[in-house]
């Protein structure tokens, strides 16, 4: 919190006055007092106060005519409000003219300044959303990537390497682990493009047969398989002049690589039954969570498809890399499921923030987005706090668990240690059921298959 914070002590007792001045001063205020309503008024009229400590029974101007006189001067000053004559009424009557809260003489000195800290907690917050606000503004009157919601330089870094990849034709590979926004970066780079005005079409390789792949992909001429009673394009066709967004591309089988490589080759396409091919104009832009170098090791991808999708590859960042993103998500989310919700949630507390900060976060921004969401449903004032985290954030585990199964200092290899007992522990939790365990994990099904076969998960 900033030093040098100013304060107006406003009550008619003078040793009321130096008592509080004294006090307050040892603790990094800088004070002005006033003996009255009429000549604090005086004082607001030349100088801003962060606070202001004001009696309510004064001569010539009380503290409740004061603050109705005041108005629109003190509105970004919290004030406080002192009586020695106390009683609910006065409390509420003061805290409607705009007090932030009410103290009842004679009071001990930790109780002013556990008010005036608790104050200032508030104003701290008060300023973040404004700082958030400001920044989500200005985020949305950029370009195609408004959507996507981020303040560190690592990804102000990537921002800046898509805005000059979007303008020409070029295949991407935008790489990054599962819930870190890789749809949202490609929506961003066709947004951005000259192809803009014609079809964006997103597919998820893992989510399509493997025998229904060339099908779809290519589409099928009337006759060319039992079904077949009409002509239908495929997703390359469709997205003719436009682009083709590729997802979990790791997903593809071998043949169907070759396939696809020959479109990037040839920019041409064959319909299934067809007796000639099809010249397609195409943008390809990709996304894996897989290290598809490794695959290609593995022989599980083809090289030449690798090193032609990799011209210009986008690295995004995990969220437990970039905390300095996660308040200015956090607002996001906030103010998207308070519109869809019909919520007026408007902050997070110190404590919860605390947590939300140290957190891994493995589902990276997806599973942050369900946790404020958790924490918007379950609210029950205008702040979430720690109750309405989930368990697993709340609870610390014990130091000692992780060092049994784990010695060094490699992230990486902490981070593929940990996913693995997740992923093992969803699996025997749901018997199997690797649907289910999908959705306990809260990553997609093809990434679920993918990390089982990463990880060579067994259950028995």
């Amino acid at each position: 919190m900033k030093q040098n914070r100013t304060l107006l002590i406003v009550d008619d007792e003078e040793n009321m006055r130096h008592m509080l001045q004294a006090m307050v001063s040892r603790h990094g205020y800088t004070v002005e007092t006033a003996v009255d309503g009429q000549d604090a008024l005086s004082k607001i009229g030349g100088q801003h106060f962060d606070f202001i400590l004001c009696d309510i029974r004064m001569p010539h101007m009380d503290g409740i005519a004061f603050l109705q006189k005041a108005g629109p001067a003190i509105q970004t000053s919290t004030v406080i409000m002192m009586s020695a004559y106390g009683t609910i009424d006065m409390a509420l009557e003061a805290i409607k003219a705009g007090a932030y809260d009410f103290i009842s003489k004679p009071f001990k000195a930790d109780e002013v300044l556990l008010t005036l800290k608790k104050a200032e907690e508030r104003e701290l917050l008060k300023q973040e959303n404004r700082l958030l606000k400001k920044q989500i503004e200005e985020i949305k009157a950029g370009d195609g990537f408004d959507k996507m919601v981020a303040s560190s330089k690592s990804m102000h870094s990537l921002f800046t390497l898509a805005r000059k990849v979007a303008p020409y034709d070029t295949t991407v590979l935008i790489i990054g682990e599962s819930g870190t926004g890789k749809e949202l970066v490609a929506r961003g780079i066709y947004a951005s493009s000259l192809r803009n005005k014609q079809p964006f079409i997103a597919v998820n390789c893992g989510s399509i047969p493997e025998n229904l792949l060339e099908s779809e992909f290519f589409g099928y001429v009337k006759g060319a398989f039992t079904g077949a009673d009409k002509t239908r394009k495929g997703l390359l066709a469709e997205a003719d002049g436009g682009t083709l967004f590729l997802d979990e591309i790791g997903e593809l089988p071998l043949d169907m690589q070759v396939k696809l490589l020959r479109v990037l080759q040839e920019g041409e396409i064959k319909p299934v039954g067809a007796n000639k091919t099809e010249q397609i104009n195409v943008r390809i832009l990709a996304a894996t969570a897989r290290n598809l170098d490794n695959e290609v090791q593995q022989g599980t991808f083809r090289e030449d498809l690798f090193y032609r999708l990799n011209v210009l590859p986008i690295h995004i960042p995990p969220l437990r890399e970039r905390p300095e993103d996660i308040p200015l998500l956090c607002h996001h989310f906030m103010k998207k499921f308070n519109n869809t919700l019909g919520r007026d949630i408007t902050s997070i507390t110190p404590e919860a923030m605390e947590r939300l900060l140290s957190h891994t976060w493995p589902g990276n921004v997806r599973e942050l987005e369900n946790v404020v969401q958790r924490g918007i449903v379950l609210a029950e004032d205008q702040s979430i706090n720690l109750e309405q985290l989930p368990s697993y954030l709340i609870q610390t585990p014990p130091q000692e668990s992780f060092k049994q199964f784990f010695t060094g200092f490699s992230l990486k290899e902490a981070q593929r240690i940990m996913e693995e007992k997740i992923i093992t522990k969803a699996l025997q939790e749901t018997k199997g059921n690797r649907v289910q365990a999908s959705k306990l994990l809260e990553i997609s099904y093809p990434s679920l298959l993918s990390k089982i076969k990463e990880y060579k998960i067994v259950i028995a």
